[in-house]
């Protein structure tokens, strides 16, 4: 029988179905090249906001209409949340994500009674890491190795914490096994992923730079980049113990939300934009030419004009090379949905318009500083006659070759900057 899995969201999902994928194809499946032609469509979902569960349901209705005789499977972090909802009436199966292990069960329990199957389990205090192990990552030049699971923090906008569950880690020596897979494979980068991926170990008295220094201490390695990162645990000593990791890839997605402190304290982050510009410089001391990124949220309710331009002038203070800006999105069953004040929709147009003018501005100041660097660039794929790649901060970078430079590390001078990336040339 054949397969289809759709991902949404994040990093972290994307090794999750990674995960189904290899546990599918150990079962004598096959995977299909489209979802209209297979047996089997499974949609792994996200829920960070109303958009993404938008879409999640948009994908479940175009799949069932155009692949009607297909057993359609909803799991992730949608389902996980909310598995009652009227709107997933389409789906044969429904797996939360402390279920999605039941993934080969359910769907031979399906075959043999055809009965539709709700399996979601809530989060438990105190639940260990779900052991799970990539061999691979299909199509991709690096891999993506998820080492940590579920948020303490509860932000008053995110249903995440109760999507994900409390903070769990991955054992070392489970990481460490992956990571040799992983080498053998004839991968060069890895990405450490997790939904918090700053609270790493923080129930085994470890942290995040333990796990990175066992990704680099692979052989085959040559690069260790971070998921997004939580300012919580980056403190001095933590920043200077990576800094000696030289595989460790100077860029970090700091996430930010605000440069507002009122709008943070509403937000219920904790940190002030002190405390997190302090950390900006703290890795820029340690880290040659590094590039810190972000998501920046406009329109939080109660975010008033003076908020949004404190926040503005927070980005274009810190510089930041890259920023991901979004409106905020209300969600069911967090804290902010029941207050009043909610910004309006045509206020969070503007704001987010004007943010991501600014910071536009900021990441092409930063491609401008690379010119002249010289830099290690691991190429991906070719497009339009052109290989792309990234250096080590993340800088996109492309240039014309004969060569084939896919999954290939090469040093490149950087020479100009067109349309949000960088052009340069291969040093023999």
């Amino acid at each position: 029988m054949k397969f289809y899995i759709y991902t949404l969201g994040c990093k972290v999902n994307q090794y999750e179905s990674q995960i189904m994928h290899e546990n599918l194809i150990q079962k004598g499946f096959i995977h299909a090249e489209n979802s209209n032609i297979a047996d089997i469509v499974i949609i792994n979902s996200c829920t960070v906001t109303s958009v993404s569960d938008s879409k999640a349901v948009k994908l479940l209705h175009r799949v069932k209409r155009e692949n009607p005789e297909c057993v359609l499977v909803l799991t992730g972090c949608l389902s996980q949340a909310f598995p009652h909802d009227a709107r997933f009436a389409e789906a044969d199966i429904i797996l939360g994500n402390r279920s999605r292990n039941k993934l080969l069960p359910s769907l031979e329990q399906f075959f043999m009674t055809k009965v539709r199957m709700i399996d979601v389990t809530e989060h438990q205090s105190g639940d260990a890491f779900e052991p799970m192990s990539v061999h691979d990552f299909n199509d991709r030049t690096r891999a993506f190795v998820k080492i940590e699971d579920g948020c303490n923090r509860f932000c008053s906008y995110c249903i995440i914490p109760y999507a994900r569950g409390r903070v769990r880690s991955k054992p070392l020596e489970q990481l460490h096994n992956e990571i040799v897979t992983l080498a053998e494979k004839g991968f060069k980068e890895i990405v450490l992923v997790g939904i918090n991926l700053s609270a790493y170990g923080q129930e085994f008295g470890i942290n995040l730079a333990d796990a990175i220094e066992t990704t680099c201490s692979v052989d085959g390695i040559q690069r260790v980049r971070l998921g997004s990162l939580e300012p919580e645990r980056m403190d001095m000593d933590t920043i200077k113990r990576l800094s000696v990791q030289k595989k460790l890839c100077p860029q970090f997605h700091l996430s930010l939300q605000s440069g507002c402190d009122t709008t943070l304290k509403r937000m219920n982050r904790h940190y002030t934009t002190a405390e997190y510009a302090e950390i900006v410089d703290n890795l820029r001391q340690y880290f040659d030419n590094c590039a810190i990124t972000t998501d920046i949220m406009v329109g939080f309710v109660g975010e008033t004009d003076e908020e949004f331009q404190q926040s503005l002038a927070f980005a274009e203070k810190i510089q930041f090379a890259k920023v991901h800006t979004f409106a905020y999105s209300r969600r069911l069953g967090t804290v902010a949905d029941k207050w009043e004040n909610q910004v309006d929709e045509s206020t969070k147009t503007v704001r987010s318009k004007q943010m991501i003018a600014l910071t536009d501005k900021t990441t092409n100041d930063f491609l401008q500083k690379q010119i002249g660097k010289t830099e290690s660039v691991l190429f991906e794929r070719q497009k339009n006659g052109l290989w792309e790649g990234h250096t080590m901060n993340y800088t996109p970078v492309t240039l014309c070759s004969d060569e084939n430079l896919a999954n290939k590390i090469v040093d490149v001078e950087i020479t100009s900057v067109k349309d949000g990336k960088c052009s340069g040339i291969i040093l023999l």
